[in-house]
């Protein structure tokens, strides 16, 4: 089974990788986050080149069932975080 890395983890791994501080590298792992949910919110893409493609998908409205009333609800439209992989990343996964 794979392993489940969490933001820690990715900071100690960069630290081992840098001679960059583990706050500072905190810090610049924030302010990438913020920016790219920031960009999102503005209706923007941001490419990371040979990583993978942010961007926002718009969902239709639809028609659901609550699970535990079998009542049949109308799911309104809304605005979701979409990823796409990048080709690098694509071909390092196979």
């Amino acid at each position: 089974m794979a392993n489940h890395i969490n933001k820690d983890a990715l900071i100690t791994a960069i630290a081992g990788k840098t001679e960059l501080s583990k706050k500072d590298i905190e810090i610049v792992i924030d302010t990438m986050t913020e920016e790219i949910t920031k960009a999102l919110k503005n209706g923007d893409k941001v490419t990371l080149t040979g990583f993978g493609t942010f961007r926002v998908s718009q969902r239709a409205e639809r028609a659901g069932i609550n699970p535990q009333t079998k009542a049949k609800i109308q799911i309104p439209a809304m605005n979701i975080p979409k990823f796409t992989a990048g080709k690098v990343l694509k071909e390092t996964i196979k």
